[in-house]
């Protein structure tokens, strides 16, 4: 699937020249895990708030274009324009958390896993920030409460290691919840969440239907890895790719097992291409509803240039 990746946050508008972009402070990662199974929904702050979008640019040939400046990008809300008041090129850092299925469905695939989280930590920014968590019908963080993120593949997949035990039921949607609060605790601006699953779910309080709205209204890009067996009659890979589409990620779907890492390889190459713009809205009204997006881009040389951003995101009524 090639969508389109923007990832909405609504921050409070706090922009320092120079110093770039600021935000309220975030709840801490693992208030958010101890919070487990309860299911909620971000709202927005409504007139001080940035729309904070994610966009990979691509050409014809279907390879991401860099050097292009603010001035090439325009963006509509509903249709209108909207005025940009925030532009970082690609391959700024990232907050990003693996999220990984651990239920009896992944016992055949568990060592290509931990590998590919290796290969993906080696091709991404070295300031980016990880984390990984491990769910069945619990969820479980890779990494210790005095250390919640890390740039280090060696640590990731050691830790990785240490819980990935596939055993048990799933509660797909409880850790993708929980996977939104903890990277929105991350310090850099932009966020994403890489799910890997075969999209089953058997265990969560939450609800596909929460997931998608929560998913909605968060700054984070899903990127999405479905790992499905023919005999496993709970998959639904195709959940996985709506959540993909609503955040602007993208979705895979391996045939065979040694395409997991191909899959991560170009996960993080999307990340480290994406363009980073954020604007406010002109339309301040909390009405609850989906506020559709559109990004526009003109190449300095006329030819075709194509978009990957969010369709949209939700302001809460408060």
């Amino acid at each position: 699937m090639r969508g389109v990746p923007t990832c909405v946050l609504a921050w409070r508008m706090a922009i320092c020249l120079g110093a770039g972009l600021l935000g309220s402070a975030p709840a801490s990662p693992m208030a958010g895990l101890a919070a487990a199974r309860q299911p909620s929904t971000p709202t927005f702050a409504s007139r001080a708030d940035l729309v904070v979008v994610h966009a990979l640019v691509e050409n014809a040939d279907g390879r991401a274009v860099s050097g292009l400046t603010r001035e090439a990008f325009t963006i509509f809300e509903d249709g209108r324009p909207q005025e940009i008041a925030f532009f970082a090129e690609e391959d700024a850092p990232v907050d990003v958390g693996l999220i990984v299925d651990g239920s009896g469905s992944m016992l055949t695939v568990r060592d290509r896993l931990i590998a590919a989280a290796g290969a993906f930590v080696a091709l991404s920014h070295p300031d980016d920030r990880m984390f990984a968590l491990v769910f069945t019908e619990r969820l479980r963080s890779a990494l210790p409460p005095s250390a919640p993120f890390t740039a280090d593949a060696a640590v990731l997949q050691a830790a990785l290691s240490s819980v990935l035990r596939p055993r048990g039921r799933t509660a797909l949607y409880d850790a993708i919840l929980h996977g939104l609060d903890y990277v929105a605790a991350g310090t850099h601006l932009r966020k994403a969440l890489i799910v890997v699953s075969d999209g089953g779910d058997n265990a969560s309080v939450a609800t596909f239907d929460q997931v998608l709205r929560r998913t909605q209204a968060s700054n984070a890009v899903i990127y999405t890895v479905a790992l499905s067996d023919a005999l496993e009659r709970g998959a639904n890979p195709g959940r996985l790719r709506r959540l993909a589409d609503a955040s602007g990620g993208e979705a895979f779907q391996p045939s065979r097992p040694e395409q997991i890492e191909d899959a991560m390889r170009h996960i993080a190459r999307d990340i480290r291409s994406s363009y980073t713009l954020g604007y406010a809205p002109a339309n301040a009204v909390q009405d609850g509803r989906l506020r559709r997006i559109r990004v526009s881009v003109r190449s300095p040389d006329g030819r075709p240039l194509s978009v990957r951003s969010r369709q949209g995101y939700v302001v809460e009524v408060r």
